[in-house]
């Protein structure tokens, strides 16, 4: 049973990537429901994190919110921190989207607490928690914070050569200047 969550869970990603989102919804849905029935947290993690990403991308927010939050809460007890902190990551940027700061910000705050805790953090990781985290905070006219958060990030972004990074990270910190 694990073999074919696993099959299904790739082939969710392989057809998102493929951009048949469609095909990439149910393979997950599937994969849902299979784990439910095996009673296999981790794999239904996984798979609602890849159902999340498909609503998302499918401009459904409240179900990806709803796939989310369930993931967080299976993750939240697990000894893979790093997985729990990507996943409460993508949640902040889907409350950041739908306008809930409050609980965006707890969201960003756990994650990079974690992310520093972890010396083998991804530099890419928390460079893209740190931007989520500055566009929320320049959002909400946090200015001074949003401006020493895309600091760091384009740092992170830097460190790691994702040009687009570096460069959004520029525009956004002369934007703040220029306020």
């Amino acid at each position: 049973m694990t073999s074919t969550l696993e099959e299904l869970i790739a082939s969710g990603y392989k057809a998102r990537k493929e951009r048949r989102p469609e095909q990439a919804k149910e393979a997950f849905s599937e994969a849902v429901r299979l784990s439910r029935e095996a009673a296999h947290p981790l794999l239904l993690a996984n798979s609602l994190t890849g159902l999340g990403q498909i609503e998302r991308d499918l401009d459904n927010k409240n179900a990806a919110l709803q796939h989310y939050r369930e993931a967080v809460g299976i993750l939240k007890g697990e000894p893979n921190r790093l997985r729990f902190v990507h996943t409460i990551r993508h949640l902040a940027d889907i409350l950041r989207e739908d306008g809930s700061p409050e609980e965006a910000t707890a969201c960003y705050e756990e994650a990079l607490k974690v992310y520093r805790e972890h010396t083998e953090t991804p530099p890419l990781d928390l460079a893209n928690t740190l931007r989520g985290f500055a566009l929320l905070k320049g959002g909400i006219g946090e200015n001074e914070q949003a401006n020493f958060l895309w600091r760091e990030a384009r740092s992170l972004y830097e460190s790691v050569d994702v040009q687009a990074g570096v460069e959004e990270s520029e525009r956004q910190i002369a934007r703040l200047k220029a306020k």
